[in-house]
């Protein structure tokens, strides 16, 4: 009896200690997600979302790759920026940086770490996995398991009557899905909080996206939205009949010998939060630039067509050339960032400032962590403060 009556102390307690673990969790949850874009400081949070959420995990490759270092240079002293001289040390400050990597020809030419940064730091990418989840679409698409010219809803067909219903894969990378949607921080009631409010206090993230309604003509208007990810996220999973962490680990993660774990932030169902949950280091991430940069091949193998690369890196419509976005000056492709530019650069953006910067012409790779606290509180501040960034970037190009 006495033995019984212990095991049920044992059990009572490691019950307890869970509950209390996950109500602990969800409460960090709910405290994080309101912190965002209100200008409480982040750089405490950006580096360990994995104690916070639960999350699914891309295993370290077991054939890493570091990258080699060549001649180290150092950060110029200042940058131009319509036509003010701004010096990169407050810059570097003011935007909160954790990471600045900086590659030449593959070769690390730069590398600081500040805050709370590190080489062996995950830190959230915020949008730059939407980059991510585009390439492993792109592979996809090599294995000829979808097909971008055919509607989403023919391999997705739970978003059928949604704002997604018989729109092109295609028009969805590009962010010209016709859907409703609303990406205003500062708004309570926008759709980008509405989804803020799943990752906070849990739901469906497949559910989320099927409340979508339709606002304009697909393929017509490039109008940022971070749900059209998520259904992309949807896609790849129903194509490949694997999750999102377990595909792109087989496809990108280890191939491109990353070095660390990487991390999926999951919803309430283990789905992926696709258009800005993952976590991990500036190599690791400066890993897909790098591919990219050599149009899809990574040690003699083609990881993604070259075709993939050269199609996801350039606007081509109207609608998707740099100064035609509504909201933003910068083009677009396949989830990649393009500006005006005879280098032909692009990049992978993130809100607080994540950067994976690519200009093929000078085979220069940068990325750039941050937890940049003013992120939003002007959203019009934010959009000069990532344009500065790309200034910032092309002065380095110059300097090597």
């Amino acid at each position: 009896m006495k033995k019984v009556m212990l095991w049920c102390v044992v059990i009572l307690v490691l019950v307890a200690s869970t509950l209390g673990f996950f109500y602990k969790r969800n409460l960090d949850r709910v405290t994080f997600i309101s912190s965002l874009f209100t200008g409480v400081e982040q750089n405490e949070n950006f580096n360990r979302l994995a104690e916070i959420y639960p999350v699914s995990t891309m295993t370290a490759s077991p054939n890493r790759f570091e990258f080699e270092e060549g001649p180290l240079i150092e950060l110029p002293r200042s940058f131009s920026y319509k036509n003010n001289q701004i010096d990169v040390e407050t810059f570097l400050r003011e935007t909160d940086t954790s990471a600045v990597l900086v590659l030449k020809e593959g070769e690390v030419r730069f590398e600081r770490y500040m805050s709370t940064g590190g080489r062996d730091v995950n830190w959230m990418s915020m949008s730059v996995a939407k980059s991510f989840i585009a390439t492993a679409i792109g592979i996809a698409v090599d294995e000829k398991l979808i097909d971008i010219y055919l509607p989403i809803t023919d391999y997705v067909p739970s978003l059928l009557g949604s704002a997604y219903d018989n729109v092109r894969i295609k028009d969805v990378l590009q962010m010209s899905s016709g859907a409703a949607w609303n990406e205003n921080y500062n708004d309570p009631n926008s759709d980008v909080m509405r989804l803020a409010r799943i990752m906070a206090i849990g739901g469906s993230m497949d559910e989320f996206v099927a409340t979508l309604k339709r606002g304009t003509e697909p393929g017509t208007l490039n109008h940022y939205n971070s749900t059209d990810t998520q259904a992309l996220g949807m896609l790849l999973a129903r194509a490949t009949g694997q999750s999102v962490s377990e595909y792109l680990t087989e496809k990108i993660w280890h191939p491109l010998g990353m070095e660390s774990d990487g991390y999926w932030l999951v919803d309430d169902y283990n789905v992926e939060l696709a258009f800005g949950g993952l976590n991990a280091t500036a190599r690791d991430y400066a890993k897909l630039g790098e591919l990219y940069r050599l149009d899809g091949q990574w040690n003699g193998q083609q990881v993604v067509s070259k075709e993939w690369i050269e199609d996801a890196t350039k606007p081509d419509a109207p609608h998707l050339m740099p100064g035609n976005n509504e909201d933003y000056p910068l083009g677009y492709g396949y989830q990649w960032w393009i500006p005006e530019s005879s280098e032909g650069e692009f990049s992978a953006i993130g809100v607080y400032n994540q950067f994976i910067y690519v200009n093929p012409v000078r085979n220069l790779v940068i990325v750039k962590l941050s937890a940049y606290s003013d992120y939003a509180t002007s959203l019009d501040e934010s959009a000069y403060r990532e344009i500065e960034t790309i200034a910032f970037f092309r002065e380095i190009g110059k300097q090597l």
